[in-house]
């Protein structure tokens, strides 16, 4: 099978969030099952030319966009897997310090026209290459729009009209919803633009039209998937949802243990697995050292890694921290960005609690791999999380997730029984200050007062196996559907 995956990160070049891990992940285990799989993305301006080995491709390539012939070049190169990624060069749209807002998180008001060219200049791509896909992969609302482009422009396309399309929604709040202004230049015709296919309330959904031409739509894990079929994590798309009927489903991201093991973690001190967990001590005592905290093993980390959006439910946390830090004796390291305000409350929570919370405000994967592997537990409280990847690492690096049961942290941690001994982890239901609170509560007084549980659980969670191999399985019998479907 050929399958064209087209997204707006991807790691190592460019990424924001788990999507990037994701399309980074996903195309190697395909690979390994005997599929041909390329990946396309935008060349931002902070994707790093020299260092991933990127080389020119394709002089020009013409897009037609409206009635405007946008002209751009094309670059290759390839993952760590071996996989052949090409590159969609527009200064005009992607020379930019974020890949879709500026520094105080403002979208760029362009991001319309950004991504339906993104869109359908990957098509153009696969067309000027004679390169015949089985399949279509678009990933969120930035690549959406691939799916309507096959239908639109493309039907009858001897290179393209047989492909399927299949959309992978990430976080379903993303829709990419703009003015219907820039219904033009997409090219896409009035024709289209109607409640159920891209109009929504007078305004251009690109998410909600994908939805509409794609054969086959997911999202990341089961129980989003349900999640999302009604009620207010829909963000108003479970009719359209509803509409796919059983060409809607979800199926849980897996994790590259080559890259977030500690078997083979690269930015640990010391590599440590279950048999042997010296290294994750090592892992812990340089984390206190890294973050201002103080130095001791018997006193357990909370960590945090994440965007500070309302999504994380860090905000909540925020909240109640105060609390926490009185009356429990535990300290936190803290590593995200997002929020001013959130930024401002994190990082000057060293001044205010000297030895007890670290905090680092930016992004470093370096210091990302330490805090999953140098802490006790981590700590998750989304409003919701279509999967998240961090509580799998965390149950790969012996990290206890203390998480709000939603999405794939439903999915993929197990309640701790205080009566047995089991479990992977400690979840509450209702985002609260209290919630959080008393679930923070729980899993400290486990530390202190259970440590045989700890270490039971703990072994349970390393033993715990999410990594690519069955989601990629899955994957492909998502695109034979989708290929059935497209033939009938």
């Amino acid at each position: 099978m050929k399958i064209a995956m087209i997204s707006s990160e991807c790691v190592p070049f460019a990424k924001t969030g788990g999507l990037a891990d994701v399309v980074g992940a996903l195309p190697k285990a395909l690979s390994k099952l005997g599929h041909e799989v390329v990946i396309i993305l935008p060349l931002y301006g902070s994707v790093d030319i020299a260092k991933h080995g990127i080389k020119p491709f394709m002089a020009q390539l013409g897009v037609w966009m409206g009635n405007t012939l946008e002209w751009c070049a094309v670059h290759k190169a390839h993952s760590d897997g071996g996989i052949t990624v090409y590159f969609i060069e527009y200064n005009k749209y992607f020379q930019r310090d974020g890949l879709y807002h500026d520094a105080w998180f403002n979208d760029y008001p362009d991001n319309p026209k950004r991504f339906a060219f993104f869109s359908r200049a990957a098509l153009q791509l696969l067309r000027d290459m004679y390169w015949m896909p089985d399949i279509i992969h678009a990933h969120d609302w930035q690549a959406a729009s691939t799916m309507a482009y096959l239908k639109v422009w493309h039907w009858n396309d001897p290179l393209l009209a047989k492909a399927a399309g299949v959309l992978t929604i990430h976080n379903i709040a993303y829709q990419g919803i703009y003015g219907s202004e820039h219904l033009d230049y997409t090219g896409l015709k009035l024709e289209n633009f109607k409640p159920d296919i891209f109009e929504d309330h007078g305004r251009l959904n690109y998410l909600k039209g994908g939805i509409y031409f794609a054969e086959m739509v997911n999202t990341v894990s089961p129980t989003y998937a349900k999640e999302t079929r009604s009620g207010p994590l829909s963000c108003g798309m479970a009719p359209f949802l509803n509409n796919k009927g059983d060409r809607y489903t979800g199926i849980l991201n897996g994790v590259d243990y080559a890259l977030w093991s500690p078997e083979n973690d690269k930015h640990l001190p010391a590599r440590y697995s279950a048999r042997d967990m010296k290294g994750k001590a090592a892992a812990k005592k340089l984390l206190q050292e890294t973050l201002g905290l103080t130095v001791d093993p018997k006193l357990p980390i909370i960590g945090v890694v994440s965007r500070f959006v309302a999504q994380k439910g860090l905000d909540v946390v925020a909240q109640v921290l105060d609390h926490i830090l009185k009356d429990m004796v535990v300290q936190f390291a803290v590593l995200g960005s997002g929020d001013k305000l959130l930024e401002t409350y994190y990082g000057a929570l060293p001044a205010r609690y000297p030895g007890r919370v670290g905090s680092y405000i930016g992004y470093s994967d370096e210091l990302s791999h330490l805090i999953e592997a140098g802490s006790d537990f981590f700590l998750m409280p989304s409003q919701y999380e279509p999967c998240g990847l961090n509580q799998i690492y965390s149950l790969k690096y012996a990290t206890l997730p203390i998480v709000r049961a939603t999405g794939g942290l439903e999915d993929t941690v197990e309640q701790y029984d205080e009566k047995a001994g089991t479990g992977t982890g400690f979840k509450f239901n209702v985002l609260s200050q209290t919630a959080v609170y008393d679930t923070v509560g729980w899993a400290v007084s486990t530390w202190y007062d259970r440590p045989v549980h700890i270490d039971a659980m703990r072994r349970s969670a390393m033993a715990k196996d999410f990594s690519w191999e069955e989601s990629a399985k899955a994957y492909v019998a998502l695109y034979e559907r989708a290929i059935t479907l497209k033939r009938v």
